[in-house]
């Protein structure tokens, strides 16, 4: 349904900035009928991809196609095609929610019967039905949010494409937004979901695709993904709040430990290691090596891999590393701007 291939798009440039390459050589293929997830962190390209795919872009190079059109040469049979439900919600606060959705069925040209019965349709499985009659400027977050969404399913589209649907809501909009994905994707729409929500993307997506520095670096399942990772995950912290130097003590001290066939060192959080382990027993043997060494055991876990351990595994540090590193580098920037001024 969705092809995208050789996608580059750049930002900037110039006699004393370097361009900034938000997709490199991107590779995408979506199949009819999929929930899939486009993981990554914050400046990974997911929102570039994303209005390159809806048409509100232009890449640099590359072919985009939808259901077999060229979205670079015919962008209007695409955008008939999409819905498009973006990361920021913009929403005319004077209207109430009907009113909104009303002025969106006509700007699709849909008559005005199919337009009202459609909205009906979306209002109950939305459960907006209490608050569909007010002005949008008095609704929460989550319910501009399903109404964001209820605009993006209104003239029924094949592929609906959504970007961070459910950052900032609560735990009860968010489920509701999930249930209503399943069904769509049950129906046979063709969903495509950005998100950088670890659990989100593992409990709904069908296939996903994890992205950095605008590249594909893993694919496939969720779970065919983790299987192929081998063996269980231990998280060990030797205090609350370690240091560099001995994180990195404990790290030579239990890469050659039986059973252990992975030791990393996750500064993210306090400097605790993250282990990839062969056996059941290797805990124990963990716990007296340390215990040899004369070291505490603040907190020590096992569990099965998860998908922030397939994102290890790809780029050699974790999403919350990766999202850390994009903040600290924006901080960075602003404090320059501001020296400058």
């Amino acid at each position: 349904m969705i092809e995208l291939q050789h996608l580059s798009k750049r930002y900037g440039g110039g006699r004393k900035a370097q361009p900034v390459h938000a997709l490199d050589d991107l590779c995408l293929s979506v199949p009819a009928g999929c929930l899939y997830g486009l993981l990554g962190p914050n400046g990974a390209g997911k929102t570039t991809a994303l209005r390159i795919l809806c048409t509100l872009l232009a890449p640099d190079g590359g072919s985009v196609q939808v259901a077999g059109i060229d979205a670079l040469a015919q962008p209007r049979a695409v955008r008939r095609l999409l819905g498009y439900v973006a990361q920021e919600v913009a929403l005319d606060k004077i209207l109430t929610g009907r009113e909104l959705l009303q002025l969106q069925g006509d700007l699709y040209h849909l008559r005005p019967a199919d337009r009202d019965g459609r909205i009906d349709e979306l209002t109950a499985l939305l459960a907006m039905n209490d608050w569909i009659d007010r002005r949008c400027g008095t609704y929460s977050g989550g319910m501009r949010r399903r109404l964001d969404l209820a605009a993006g399913l209104l003239h029924r589209p094949k592929v609906l494409v959504l970007d961070e649907p459910t950052v900032g809501l609560d735990i009860e909009s968010r489920s509701a937004i999930w249930q209503v994905l399943r069904q769509l994707r049950d129906q046979g729409t063709t969903v495509l979901l950005s998100s950088h929500y670890l659990e989100e993307v593992d409990a709904l997506a069908d296939r996903l695709a994890i992205l950095e520095a605008g590249r594909v670096i893993a694919e496939g399942p969720p779970q065919q993904l983790k299987a192929a990772l081998g063996g269980d995950r231990v998280t060990l912290r030797v205090r609350e709040f370690s240091d560099a130097e001995e994180a990195e003590q404990v790290r030579r001290l239990l890469e050659d430990c039986q059973g252990v066939s992975r030791v990393v060192v996750n500064r993210a959080q306090g400097f605790s290691l993250n282990l990839v382990v062969d056996d059941d027993g290797v805990v124990e043997r963990l716990r007296r090596q340390l215990a040899e060494a004369r070291l505490p055991v603040f907190a020590l876990s096992q569990s099965r891999p998860s998908l922030d351990d397939v994102y290890l595994q790809a780029t050699g540090r974790t999403l919350m590393d990766a999202e850390l590193s994009v903040a600290g580098l924006r901080d960075a920037k602003a404090e320059r701007k501001q020296a400058m001024r």
